[in-house]
């Protein structure tokens, strides 16, 4: 007998209702907090499973101590839970808390849990964390999931140094409170200042009988570059472009510190060479009357005075620093009516840039790329001697591959950015303020503002780091970059390279959080891929 399709249809409509339909996802104000992305991201969604996203380790900052997940049953039929934490270390994180009950249903509507985690502060390292969720479900495709979570914890003494670190917030009416006492402050003192001005002006005129010829401005008072000024004042920022600014005389004493005859400096062989700036390898005669070899940074005879007093800032940027992992300027010969030479030690080192392209194809014509294990070792080298940049307060503002060199032992220096602009033009962009910039490494904040500290040379690290990966490819090369800024806001970052682990991307995806508060210091960044490079070790 056929069945009608009215019945049908009803049949199929209360299958429909009483049946159930599940969905379990971060967010986008979760992802926001944890990878500084504008985002949802589905584990499940409609009963099916998101393995790729389900198999994505996140790394959780040291400062966040939970994880919120969002879930919901959008059918009638009941599906239950069961729920469970643990942590690979627990003396880091002896236990995990939750804001729900171990087992129970599902809830019919829209609804957040919380995992919360707290470190003890007795150890600092990375520690596992893997949250269980079993479902009860005929429907669903895996009814045991599996997340896992990379905790960053650490000790008493780093902990305290990163919540010191960070800006406090407080809440909006104090905020406001504080804003409106500022305002009445400032608003007195420029009525005195006025005031004071006023009589000051009418005494001169009085006793010239006369008007007065001189002007006070209130601008002369605020700092150069007012709109790079942040809590970050303390640190030493790149100089200018012009030797007749109140620095001069600062690099003027400092380059006669170094200063040396011309005639002990001997050029052998170019290394590099662009429109105007040329790189050789060469010796200088020692006040002990030894030849020591050096590389030479100079400029053609056509340069221009401002491409030379480029040349002197931005080589002069890491005077008298000593550690390890940074190059720093040995000697300077400048004479008049000539180009002026900056000396730095050579020890068999290439630059960075150049070597990871070189990597690509080796003699025999064989594609070769560097081992997880030897990237993660330079980057490590890297971020030690950023740590000591920031250290001394000084920020780099242009960290890359091309600013930093490399020895056949995988040695790595950080290195200034003198004649970059000019050796690597592709890397540098004017985005119609006359200024070139390295566009496509730049913080979000430091595209649109201008705005450098400690967090914008972290976020320039995780666009080295991508490079050390790549072996050197262009990043965003498709991408405008006068559409850059856009595309950076609108929560886009650069692709997962290939044969990249998920923890060493992971990192760089912390590195790109949207706000500098987000990012990690080097310090966790050390930390971080420490621990992973000590895992790599294992199997070696």
């Amino acid at each position: 007998m056929k069945v009608p399709n009215f019945i049908v249809l009803i049949l199929l409509f209360y299958l429909k209702i009483c049946s159930a339909s599940l969905n379990l996802y971060l967010n986008s104000q979760e992802v926001q907090r944890l990878l500084g992305v504008s985002a949802e991201i589905y584990y499940i969604r409609d009963d099916q499973v998101n393995f790729k996203a389900l198999n994505y380790s996140i790394l959780v900052p040291p400062l966040v101590n939970d994880l919120q997940f969002t879930w919901e049953n959008t059918g009638r039929q009941k599906i239950s839970y069961s729920l469970g934490a643990e942590a690979s270390n627990t003396k880091a994180i002896p236990k995990s808390y939750f804001n729900i009950s171990s087992t129970g249903y599902v809830p019919s509507s829209t609804q957040t849990f919380i995992v919360n985690f707290p470190c003890t502060g007795l150890l600092g390292e990375e520690v596992q964390i893997t949250i269980f969720l079993n479902i009860s479900y005929p429907n669903m495709t895996k009814n045991f999931l599996k997340f896992s979570r990379r905790k960053l914890c650490l000790n008493e003494e780093n902990e305290n140094f990163v919540k010191n670190s960070m800006p406090q917030f407080t809440n909006s009416s104090t905020i406001f409170y504080i804003a409106v006492c500022c305002a009445l402050i400032l608003v007195c003192v420029l009525a005195v200042l006025m005031v004071k001005n006023y009589l000051k002006e009418k005494k001169a005129a009085g006793g010239t009988g006369g008007p007065s010829m001189t002007t006070t401005t209130f601008l002369a008072g605020l700092p150069r570059n007012s709109a790079n000024a942040s809590s970050y004042g303390s640190f030493r920022r790149m100089p200018s472009y012009s030797l007749l600014d109140d620095r001069s005389k600062d690099l003027q004493e400092r380059i006669a510190e170094l200063k040396i005859q011309r005639c002990r400096v001997r050029l052998n062989n170019i290394v590099l060479e662009g429109t105007f700036g040329r790189v050789y390898q060469g010796s200088y005669t020692t006040e002990e009357g030894t030849e020591e070899t050096v590389i030479i940074k100079t400029v053609a005879d056509h340069a221009s005075q401002v491409q030379i007093s480029l040349l002197l800032q931005e080589g002069m940027s890491m005077y008298s620093l000593k550690h390890k992992n940074i190059l720093s300027i040995l000697r300077v010969s400048i004479e008049d009516n000539s180009t002026p030479y900056l000396l730095y030690p050579f020890n068999d080192i290439k630059n960075l840039k150049i070597f990871l392209q070189k990597c690509k194809v080796s003699s025999e014509g064989v594609h070769h790329t560097l081992t997880t294990q030897e990237v993660v070792h330079m980057a490590l080298q890297i971020i030690k001697g950023m740590q000591y940049l920031h250290k001394k307060h000084l920020l780099h503002k242009d960290l890359a591959a091309r600013n930093c060199l490399v020895d056949d032992k995988l040695y790595v220096q950080v290195a200034d950015n003198a004649l970059s602009r000019d050796l690597f033009p592709s890397d540098y962009h004017c985005l119609g303020d006359n200024e070139n910039r390295p566009v496509k490494w730049l913080a979000l904040e430091s595209l649109l503002h201008k705005t450098f500290t400690p967090a914008s040379d972290v976020w320039s690290f995780g666009v080295l780091l991508w490079e050390l990966t790549t072996l050197a490819q262009q990043p965003y090369i498709e991408i405008d970059p006068f559409e850059i800024a856009a595309y950076l806001k609108d929560g886009y970052r650069l692709a997962q390279p290939i044969n990249c682990p998920d923890e060493l991307f992971a990192v760089m995806a912390y590195c790109w959080a949207m706000t500098a508060e987000e990012r990690p210091t080097f310090t966790q960044l050390h930390v971080c891929l420490q621990e992973f490079f000590a895992q790599l070790t294992k199997y070696v």
